[in-house]
């Protein structure tokens, strides 16, 4: 009688990342490169020399006014989201926050990861008292859309000069997402 092999379930974790240590910083700058490299690498086109990159994420923990969320299968970072929070002399959107920086490796794709991390952002930034959620996003970047309007972002505009890659430009799309029941849109009184 022959033995089954045993599946392994992977472990998957998302959480808040407020300070760095050296495996983190590796494992960052590794997803990083992946999803450079696969066109994915929120902003990056050709992939930064380590130095930066490891100075770059470095950066991103220290600042108060952002808050980095990573993703981890087997304990591995894979991926990331930033929120970006509002500066504090702009009380007329001090209940907005940015998402930015929203990818996972296309090692690690595929499990649901991106989807767990939205969600855990979307539950700190209400914890917070921040009731919407902006971000912006290539038009190329074909999965993320999904998964954002999957998620019920609503599309709110579009730039027609978004972003330039390998001399082609490429069209950007603009969307926000009430975390609470959102207010009632003005009436236009003609």
């Amino acid at each position: 009688m022959s033995e089954q092999p045993q599946m392994i379930t992977p472990v998957l974790r998302v959480e808040q990342l407020e300070k760095l240590t050296p495996a983190d910083l590796n494992d960052l700058c590794d997803a990083t490169d992946a999803a450079v490299e696969s066109g994915g690498g929120f902003g990056w086109v050709a992939l930064p020399a380590r130095e930066l990159l490891e100075r770059y994420w470095q950066g991103v923990v220290t600042m108060p006014a952002r808050l980095l969320y990573v993703a981890r299968l087997d304990g591995v970072i894979c991926g990331t989201a930033q929120v970006v929070l509002p500066p504090m002399n702009n009380e007329a959107q001090k209940h907005a926050v940015h998402l930015t920086g929203v990818f996972v490796a296309p090692w690690a794709r595929g499990y649901g990861l991106s989807r767990l991390l939205l969600e855990l952002v979307e539950e700190r930034v209400a914890q917070a008292g921040y009731s919407v959620i902006n971000l912006d996003v290539r038009e190329t970047m074909t999965a993320a859309v999904h998964l954002f309007e999957s998620l019920g972002y609503e599309r709110i505009g579009e730039h027609p000069y978004y972003a330039k890659v390998d001399d082609r430009i490429i069209k950007g799309y603009y969307y926000t997402k009430w975390l609470e029941a959102p207010p009632a849109r003005p009436i236009s009184v003609s």
